[in-house]
């Protein structure tokens, strides 16, 4: 459907033209009648900066459509007062009017219709020769008759321009109107976000301090409920900023192994043992790029809850690699699965936002059908763009592209050394029901050679190991839970000769007792690999993280602030973890009357407060620590994490921001960008 403005644009364009042909014609019939000679070169001038002043890019609207107007105008008039022109005036001033409607200027058919009286005026009273036309009824009838449609036109052209003008006016109060309800939609959004985010806070803090204490699954289910609640709440308001077109990017320095040990972690979550989850790393992807990390942590987390949601059986494949630019590179994210798939009619409504599947109140998909829209509007916020190869009962493809700029060119993945041996996959192919499946783990494993230009070779059973043995140095296998257990024996004597031998196993997994074969938690993919490659027998592969120590911050002198007595405990238990000195306060005005006795390293600040919200707290702080010479470190530790909130809080003169529920990972790197050297101690492996 055409926009009402290219609509509006068009008609104006036709006005234009229209009164370029109404000049050529007068031009012509100036020559032919033998009148007025300086005439034609006023009209050309005329006419030449008419169309200069309607293409011009610069000049107000109003003065385009006085320019045009202004040359219809001359033509009508200059046409109208000869003799020849009585009985054609009529037909040019309607012919104007309508035309110039276009411009819903209500001054133009008001002047037209002046034109036309002072025309036939003129004719009647002054013009010499009018003494020679024949004046008879018909003649004055006809005058008449002309004159009444010409009122007419009038009358219709006002009220059509006034109709317009009403609806324009009625327009732009409801769109002041839609403009207020979204500044309230976002105040609500702020409100409601603090106000379900704290008992979440509470709820995934204390099952946190539970865990610590050993209570075990209870604990574990209450945190896992407590996230999945928190990424709701999280959606809805993405959903909204990406359908107001308001989605604002905060843009900072990540690692690029982040994001996809971040995949891993969320696979983990949904305890999806029936489900194969492969991942391809391009180990040439840049170590560290510059981009909004938490926007793009949603989009993976969305594509992967919508292919695990979808697919039964079989995998999922993600792939992450970047493609050159001229101002850095183009991030691109695969997430290919083998479920159910979607036809033509399902792809194209996604971008439209709540598509599901299954809509039914029992429907078994779950969710709350925002993801795919949420994912689209994030990646065109960011300049990407998403496309989906689909087809129905044979799986989905979705490929994301989003425009990065670079912060350390050095490849996310090198060995450390010149590899001593080839590697080995061993995988067997006929246990995979989906053959898909196979495809995922040769592409993965291809891309991992090319990409760290190592010799990696596929065999399928311990004879094709025996004779790749017999044939070259093998330094490393790499296999599944079933190859092992078909062969444990074997693999363990392989390892007692030296051979690193590591098994990709479901938790819970464990070799024969004494045995030195490395257990990795699945999924396989390139960091860990690379890991193993680069420490062999003594590496650290139990975890899903990147295996560094946690941050020592003994001693750090905190006060933490906040209205809530829960999320005082939740916060207090997380930071003394760590070795902080934790003192509270109840209130913005205790927190001050507590920094002017105590001396504090940082300050974690709550933004929503009665009496006195944090940030009015922070400038009060500031102001007492200039008049006292002390310098502290201000973090907003708050719940209101709307689109900007970030970016908000550093203008207001934060030194960092955490959002609710506390985020280790953000805690501490918060704590080490913003924390003087010398309050902080780094585990062995560093930060």
């Amino acid at each position: 459907m055409v926009s009402k403005t290219l609509k509006h644009e068009r008609k104006e364009r036709f006005a234009v033209f229209l009164t370029s042909l109404a000049a050529i014609g007068l031009l012509i019939i100036n020559e032919l009648m033998g009148w007025e000679a300086w005439v034609p070169v006023v009209l050309i001038i005329m006419t030449v900066l008419m169309w200069a002043v309607h293409l011009s890019e610069r000049l107000d609207p109003d003065w385009k459509a006085f320019f045009c107007f202004l040359t219809g105008f001359f033509i009508i008039f200059y046409y109208g007062v000869h003799k020849t022109g009585l009985f054609d005036i009529a037909i040019l001033t309607a012919v104007g009017m309508m035309a110039y409607e276009a411009f819903d200027r209500l001054y133009m058919p008001y002047v037209f219709l002046a034109e036309y009286f002072f025309i036939m005026a003129w004719h009647l009273l002054n013009i010499p020769g009018w003494d020679d036309m024949e004046y008879d009824v018909f003649s004055i009838s006809r005058l008449l008759m002309h004159t009444l449609i010409i009122v007419f036109v009038y009358v219709i052209c006002t009220r059509a321009v006034r109709e317009r003008l009403e609806r324009e006016e009625e327009d732009r109060l409801k769109n002041a109107r839609i403009e207020k309800n979204d500044a309230d939609m976002e105040d609500f959004l702020s409100n409601i976000s603090h106000e379900l985010r704290t008992p979440i806070n509470v709820v995934n803090g204390m099952s946190d301090l539970l865990i610590k204490r050993g209570i075990g699954y209870e604990a574990e289910a209450i945190k896992n409920a407590g996230i999945r609640l928190a990424y709701q709440i999280e959606d809805i308001q993405d959903y909204t900023e990406c359908k107001r077109n308001k989605v604002i990017l905060e843009n900072e320095d990540y690692m690029s192994t982040s994001l996809i040990n971040d995949v891993v972690f969320s696979f983990r979550m949904h305890e999806r043992e029936d489900l194969e989850l492969v991942v391809d790393l391009n180990p040439s992807v840049p170590a560290k790029m510059n981009g909004d990390i938490k926007k793009i942590h949603k989009i993976f987390r969305h594509l992967l809850e919508n292919a695990v949601k979808f697919t039964k059986y079989g995998g999922i494949l993600v792939r992450m690699y970047t493609e050159k630019i001229e101002n850095g590179v183009n991030l691109c994210i695969e997430m290919t699965d083998t479920g159910i798939g979607m036809d033509r009619k399902a792809v194209a409504s996604v971008a439209d936002g709540m598509y599901q599947v299954n809509k039914k109140r029992n429907r078994s998909s779950g969710g709350i059908g925002l993801g795919l829209y949420i994912v689209y509007g994030f990646a065109h916020a960011m300049g990407g763009f998403v496309k989906i190869e689909s087809e129905k009962g044979n799986g989905s493809t979705i490929r994301v592209t989003v425009p990065q700029r670079i912060a350390d060119p050095s490849p996310c993945l090198t060995l450390s050394g010149e590899l001593s041996g080839v590697i080995l996959f061993h995988v067997r192919s006929d246990k995979y029901k989906v053959p898909k499946l196979r495809d995922f783990y040769r592409s993965m494993a291809a891309n991992l050679a090319s990409g760290t230009r190592t010799q990696l070779y596929s065999v399928e059973t311990v004879y094709d190991v025996e004779r790749m043995r017999e044939k070259t140095d093998v330094g490393f296998i790499f296999m599944g839970q079933e190859e092992y257990e078909d062969n444990k024996g074997y693999f363990d004597a392989l390892c007692e000769e030296g051979v690193v031998v590591v098994v990709s196993a479901n938790a819970g997994f464990k070799p024969n007792p004494g045995s030195r074969v490395l257990v990795m938690p699945k999924p396989l993919y390139a960091y860990p690999v690379i890991k193993v490659i680069n420490e062999g027998f003594n590496v650290q592969v139990s975890g899903l993280e990147e295996d560094l120590s946690k941050p020592d911050f003994e001693g750090v002198r905190a006060l933490i602030v906040d209205d809530e007595p829960m999320n005082l405990v939740v916060a207090s238990g997380i930071f003394k973890d760590y070795g902080m000195v934790i003192d509270t306060a109840g209130s913005g005005k205790e927190a001050l009357l507590k920094f002017r006795e105590n001396d504090y390293d940082v300050i974690f600040m709550d933004h929503m407060m009665p009496e006195m919200d944090g940030v009015e707290a922070m400038k009060q702080i500031r102001g007492i620590a200039n008049d006292t010479g002390r310098s502290t470190v201000i973090v907003a530790l708050t719940a209101n994490v709307v689109s900007g909130a970030r970016e908000m809080f550093m203008r207001e003169g934060f030194d960092g921001f955490i959002a609710k529920p506390i985020n280790t990972a953000d805690f501490e790197r918060v704590m080490l960008r913003e924390l003087p050297g010398e309050n902080l101690r780094r585990g062995d492996n560093g930060i």
